[in-house]
């Protein structure tokens, strides 16, 4: 339940406080004095599109906050805590709103930043708003739709037929277009086996042209590398002259030298490590050399393999060493082509998609039905208390020729708007009056089956007058037992139906015009109702008449 709202800077108001009743209340007031900016800003809470032009004029932000109980909601509570925005205090949600002057908003649910779409999400569980101009919707199929489903309690299965549709769709077209280009899809499937069969016969190893590479440049050098590699173990080794001869001689010397002084012992040992170490390098200088095999067959097996994979690179233009990658990519596009041109498979992927569409659409048309015959009854009956008697309402639920995103069938609403006339579509046989009550018939009994705690009226009785208008008042009143009504009115029977009573009137000053609320008390009660009677001239007769009918209205325990 809506407990309290604030609006400050916004549009004409300068700064409104309100706490809200259970119950009935009413807001009435003079044409433009800014009965419906309550509701607007109530409705930027609930995700709304905010504008810039809404902050009020040379302020530079718009703030609007509400709390709400949700004590008798625990949905709610567990939506919050799904999404980490529990209240740290149990049973109360607070939103908040800014807005600025450029446009740009921010949000907040208990103290913390939220989306949009998460303002959206919570406001369906919290307020119901009627406009004053929701019978025009009801021209359309979709809306026609919609209402039937929110009735049937069915929309989320609505959603999930959508989205089957969506998939079988998909799995139809995936279908059709592998149908469609199987021919070219063969010749592409053939062009890219013959290529990956090329590249398999090379048997490709891992890292192979650099290793070939390497073996190349061994081979085709192989007489300069024992070459040098012997004169290298020449020099060190085999030489008279040799610089294993020449350390030895050294070490000898110094040897004799370490007897008088024992300083150079250390210096000793460092040549006996050079020693050792000159020693291992001849050892394994000799071992390589006798390793190099000069085979000019096998240099020649290796040049030509490196021209094969040359060629082939050559040929599908990219570079030797790519051709592994390229034979991987190939491979995995055969696969893909294989599998998207698989009329079979496809085939049985679009019946599995359409028998669940299938099975979820027929419960939604069932679900549909009851409601249908449900609703035109309730309907009906409503109806023959707004003044049209013997009229009658029906949904009409019509098989289509093919399976849509929507269902498996059409909803359209007929009315017989009087005794012994037979049923048409609204649309077609219902007047500007007779729409505008079928209409409030139509809330009114979709809020009796109303999930959230919170029902808004806005000017719904635009039109209407007399004894319907008093009708009107009652049925309000009566919800108003059930749920937290709030309507906006410019009926004196409606608004005298109501429980609490507010006023909205507007003010200018400094050239600057402000919208006011304020609760009216019994006696400020009568005075407002005689001016909706009667104009800004208020007689003894119509105060005499306001007081009557809110004595006449007042709902008894």
């Amino acid at each position: 339940m809506l407990l309290s709202l604030t609006v400050k800077d916004f549009v004409i108001v300068d700064s409104i406080s309100l706490d809200f009743s259970s119950g009935f209340t009413v807001l009435t007031g003079e044409t433009g004095a800014g009965k419906s900016i309550i509701l607007d800003a109530l409705g930027l809470l609930l995700g709304d599109r905010a504008e810039g032009a809404q902050v009020r004029e040379q302020a530079e932000r718009a703030e609007i906050s509400a709390e709400f109980s949700t004590q008798t909601r625990p949905e709610i509570d567990d939506w919050l805590r799904e999404n980490g925005l529990e209240s740290s205090e149990a049973g109360i949600l607070l939103l908040r709103r800014l807005l600025d002057r450029n446009g740009r908003s921010r949000s907040f649910i208990n103290g913390q930043s939220a989306t949009l779409a998460q303002l959206k999400q919570l406001g369906e569980f919290l307020v119901d708003i009627h406009g004053q101009h929701a019978h025009q919707s009801l021209m359309k199929a979709e809306a026609q739709r919609n209402l039937l489903d929110a009735y049937a309690g069915c929309q989320a299965l609505a959603r999930d037929v959508h989205k089957a549709w969506q998939n079988w769709q998909m799995a139809l077209r995936a279908r059709q277009d592998a149908e469609r280009l199987s021919h070219a899809s063969e010749v592409e499937r053939e062009r890219l086996s013959w290529q990956i069969n090329e590249l398999s016969e090379l048997n490709l190893q891992a890292d192979e042209w650099n290793a070939l590479n390497q073996r190349h440049s061994r081979l085709a050098n192989a007489a300069e590398l024992m070459q040098s590699t012997q004169q290298a173990v020449d020099t060190l080794s085999e030489r008279d002259n040799s610089c294993l001869t020449l350390l030895s001689q050294v070490q000898n010397r110094l040897s004799k030298l370490a007897n008088l002084d024992p300083r150079l012992a250390d210096t000793l040992s460092l040549l006996d490590s050079v020693d050792a170490e000159l020693r291992e390098v001849v050892y394994s200088l000799r071992d390589y050399t006798n390793a190099i095999d000069e085979d000019p067959a096998e240099l020649l097996e290796v040049e030509a393999r490196l021209a094969l994979l040359m060629s082939t690179a050559r040929k599908y233009r990219i570079q030797p060493p790519e051709l592994s990658d390229k034979l991987q990519d190939w491979q995995q596009q055969l696969a893909a082509l294989a599998a998207s041109t698989d009329i079979g498979a496809l085939s049985l992927a679009e019946t599995a998609s359409l028998a669940h569409y299938r099975s979820l659409a027929e419960a939604l048309s069932s679900k549909r039905r009851q409601a249908a015959s449900e609703l035109s009854v309730r309907i009906s009956s409503e109806m023959q208390q707004l003044a049209m008697n013997g009229a009658r309402f029906a949904i009409e639920l019509a098989a289509l020729a093919e399976p849509a995103a929507h269902g498996m069938e059409s909803v359209e609403y007929l009315v017989a708007a009087n005794a012994g006339t037979s049923l048409r579509p609204l649309a077609k046989v219902a007047s500007g009056g007779e729409l505008s009550r079928i209409s409030l018939a139509m809330q009114v009994v979709i809020s009796q089956v109303a999930s959230v705690p919170t029902l808004i009226f806005d000017e719904v009785d635009v039109g209407i007058g007399g004894r319907v208008a008093e009708v009107i008042g009652h049925m309000l009143q009566q919800l108003g037992t059930r749920y937290q009504v709030l309507c906006i009115t410019h009926l004196p029977q409606v608004a005298s139906c109501g429980q609490q009573h507010w006023q909205v009137s507007k003010s200018e000053t400094a050239g600057r015009v402000n919208s006011h609320i304020q609760p009216l008390g019994q006696e400020q009660r009568v005075l407002e109702i005689a001016r909706m009677l009667g104009g800004q001239e208020l007689t003894a007769t119509t105060r005499q008449h306001a007081a009557e009918m809110l004595a006449a209205n007042a709902l008894t325990p």
